[in-house]
C-alpha cells in the first residue's frame, strides 16, 4: 500500500461526487437562511441559532474541501488484478469456525450489502494484496480472527 490515496472504482468515484454535489446543495441551503447581522436586531435564541447555521456552514466547507480533495488526488481503478485480492475483487474467504463466505470487496458502502466488505475495513484491509491459501489476521470487537482465502472470482 502506498502513503497517499489509493486509485477508486467507477462507483466509488460517481458516490463521492454524488455526496459532493448534495454537499454544496445543503450549503448552499444553509447559507440562504443566514441573515445579515447589521440589518436584524434578534433576541439571544436567535443568535443562537445563527451560530448554530454558521457552525454547519464550517463543517460543510469542510467536507466539501475534503471530498474536492480526494476527487482531484485519487484516479479511476483499472479492473482487480488477477490472482490477489484488491479492490473490486469477489473472494471466498474460510472462517476459523469453518464456514465460508463469498465477499465482495469494495471502495464504498452503498447498501446494506451482507457480502460487501470495504477496503478500510479490518476484514477488507488484511485481504488485500493476498492470494489463494493465504491466511490473514484482523481484528474484531471480540479479540483477533483469522481468516483463509479459498477463491478469488465469482
Amino acid at each position: 500500500m502506498t502513503s497517499g490515496p489509493e486509485p477508486i472504482s467507477a462507483e466509488a468515484r460517481r458516490a463521492l461526487e454524488e455526496e459532493l454535489a448534495d454537499a454544496r446543495a445543503e450549503r448552499q441551503t444553509v447559507a440562504a437562511t443566514l441573515q445579515d447581522s447589521s440589518d436584524t436586531v434578534g433576541d439571544s435564541a436567535d443568535q443562537a441559532d445563527e451560530l448554530q447555521r454558521a457552525d454547519e456552514l464550517r463543517r460543510l466547507d469542510a467536507r466539501i474541501d475534503d471530498l474536492a480533495l480526494r476527487l482531484r488526488q485519487t484516479g479511476t481503478a483499472g479492473p482487480p488484478p488477477t490472482g490477489v485480492v484488491g479492490v473490486g475483487s469477489t473472494v471466498t474467504v474460510r472462517f476459523e469456525d469453518g464456514s465460508q463466505q463469498v465477499l465482495s470487496i469494495g471502495e464504498v458502502a452503498e447498501s446494506l450489502d451482507q457480502n460487501l466488505v470495504t477496503a478500510d475495513s479490518p476484514l477488507g484491509g488484511a485481504l488485500l494484496g493476498h492470494h489463494v491459501g493465504d491466511t490473514v489476521g484482523y481484528d474484531t470487537p471480540g479479540g483477533r480472527e483469522n481468516a483463509t482465502v479459498v477463491s478469488l472470482g465469482a
